[in-house]
């Protein structure tokens, strides 16, 4: 799908900080931005007042997403796996049943989805997954089996969707777009950081890229040690594999 074809895009989660940073690509390149954001939530989007459409309400509600999905030619969803409801799997379920027909569906996650079983984590990233897992239902907070299973359905559905899979993140100043790997354990990943605002980056860039289109990138950022030592291996310079 070529630039021309992206006039509006729907961003789910947008008054997050990934989102945010979304938010602000997305109108820098002239696109006309619809935002879904749970209603005492909002008042963060303040700062693109006059400059977007936001519709509230809670993400994984089919009726919110219907609206706010309407006419887009691509959605940008943050997969957050907040509560113990099925959030992420109601976000996704219903982006993939009321995005329009051809639309680019694109999400995000972190390096602990798997699309094929072929990625290599480290003793360490496994443990702290399994910690966080268990701590997460403890508190009725986080449910990261439920985002396994969003992006099992994504990954089962026919739509033209890329699920993006980010590494640790920190804030700082752009670095530009990001590299990837199709699985984590490639040594170009090595680095684990990526700077939040080129996660956006990658996650609005994906919406122009047919590419990416049925992949699950693993990301890292593009100045980390990892990405610097392998710039070489590919004429592309965010791509690699």
């Amino acid at each position: 799908m070529g630039t021309d074809r992206v006039k509006k895009v729907c961003i789910i989660g947008a008054s997050g900080k990934l989102g945010q940073y979304m938010v602000g690509h997305a109108l820098e390149r002239g696109y006309e931005v619809v935002g879904v954001c749970r209603e005492r939530s909002v008042p963060k989007l303040a700062a693109f007042e006059g400059r977007m459409t936001v519709v509230p309400g809670a993400t994984n509600d089919p009726e919110v997403i219907r609206r706010a999905v309407a006419g887009c030619d691509g959605v940008l969803t943050v997969l957050v796996p907040w509560g113990v409801r099925q959030y992420a799997s109601g976000t996704a379920q219903a982006v993939l049943d009321h995005a329009r027909p051809g639309a680019r569906l694109v999400f995000s996650c972190g390096w602990h989805i798997t699309r094929d079983g072929k990625d290599r984590y480290s003793r360490l990233f496994t443990l702290g997954v399994r910690i966080a897992a268990v701590l997460g239902k403890l508190v009725r907070a986080v449910e990261i089996d439920d985002q396994v299973e969003a992006c099992r359905r994504v990954f089962a559905s026919d739509t033209r969707w890329t699920v993006v899979r980010g590494s640790s993140l920190e804030e700082g100043e752009s670095q530009g777009l990001p590299v990837w790997s199709r699985h984590v354990g490639d040594p170009v990943l090595a680095g684990n950081l990526t700077r939040r605002v080129d996660f956006a980056l990658f996650m609005v860039e994906a919406l122009t890229d047919d590419t990416l289109v049925r992949e699950a990138p693993a990301i890292v950022g593009c100045l980390t040690p990892s990405a610097l030592a392998h710039a070489g291996a590919s004429k592309a310079p965010w791509s690699h594999e």
